[in-house]
């Protein structure tokens, strides 16, 4: 199949069960169901969904770690079905996961980001130039000869990061990256992740639970029972308090702030998903 020029993720009418085989006779649970999600080259989209929603699975798929039982994801050209594809679709899209305790391998961090270039039989010259300019990228350099069961743990996933980096994938698929982070943790990661995406056109697919992380992407689905309910920016996505709240999910503190104001008869506006915007909207209406 040809790879389309615009999408780098097609995922069409896709399904998806667990099994569970210790039950008696197996129990089967539907997560995925009838699922359709193009992501293009150089987007950075955030899926939203509460635990159970299936957005986990989703980013499993992505990267060829679940198959799906019913339709197909393409990852620029290549069917995760397709298992002689397996190793290319995995270089193609990288994947970070939410324990970076997990993906640490090596006792030293320039040799962790080496690891996956040294089984891919890359030539030392070229891992020591992806190394280094990986570990930059992420703002690790100079820890690159520190052991990383001593960085903390925003700096463990920035080297997570990193070896997914080293790799050159298109895409990276983020899987809740800032579970397991203090806020300043989370702040950094955040950071790294915009900063891949806006100046090495790199997409990346965020799946979290944080509101005020997907309200930096620039397009937002969310998953619900296996399937899509809204896809839109973040700013017509979170005017849809009702319907969020609805599903278990929250919204941005300050337009939870503007809905409230607005419940109590103060429009300040129902776009408001940042708090540069809510200071202008509220001095706005001091001024009237």
């Amino acid at each position: 199949m040809e790879s389309n020029a615009g999408r780098i993720i097609e995922i069409k009418n896709v399904s998806f069960s667990y099994v569970n085989e210790v039950a008696e006779p197996p129990v089967k649970t539907q997560v995925i169901s009838n699922l359709s999600l193009d992501i293009n080259r150089g987007e950075f989209v955030a899926v939203l969904g509460h635990n159970g929603s299936g957005k986990s699975t989703l980013a499993k798929m992505i990267n060829g770690i679940n198959l799906p039982e019913n339709g197909d994801v393409v990852v620029d050209g290549m069917n995760t079905k397709d298992e002689s594809r397996l190793l290319d679709i995995r270089q193609t899209v990288g994947m970070v996961f939410q324990n970076p305790d997990n993906q640490i391998v090596a006792t030293i961090v320039e040799e962790d980001v080496a690891f996956a270039l040294e089984n891919m039989g890359v030539e030392p010259k070229e891992i020591r130039r992806r190394v280094d300019e990986a570990l930059k990228t992420v703002g690790m350099y100079e820890y690159r000869e520190h052991a990383p069961h001593k960085l903390s743990g925003g700096q463990k996933q920035r080297i997570a990061i990193a070896g997914v980096i080293a790799m050159n994938p298109e895409c990276i698929v983020l899987d809740e990256p800032t579970a397991m982070l203090d806020p300043n943790g989370r702040q950094e990661v955040m950071k790294t992740i915009k900063r891949l995406n806006e100046e090495q056109n790199i997409t990346i697919v965020l799946i979290t639970h944080y509101m005020d992380e997907a309200a930096q992407a620039k397009r937002v689905v969310v998953v619900d029972d296996g399937k899509i309910i809204i896809d839109d920016v973040p700013k017509k996505v979170f005017s849809q308090v009702e319907l969020l709240k609805s599903r278990g999910l929250d919204v941005p503190q300050v337009t939870e702030l503007a809905y409230r104001l607005r419940q109590d008869g103060i429009d300040i506006g129902s776009e408001i998903i940042n708090e540069d915007e809510c200071v202008s909207a509220l001095l706005g209406l001091l001024k009237k």
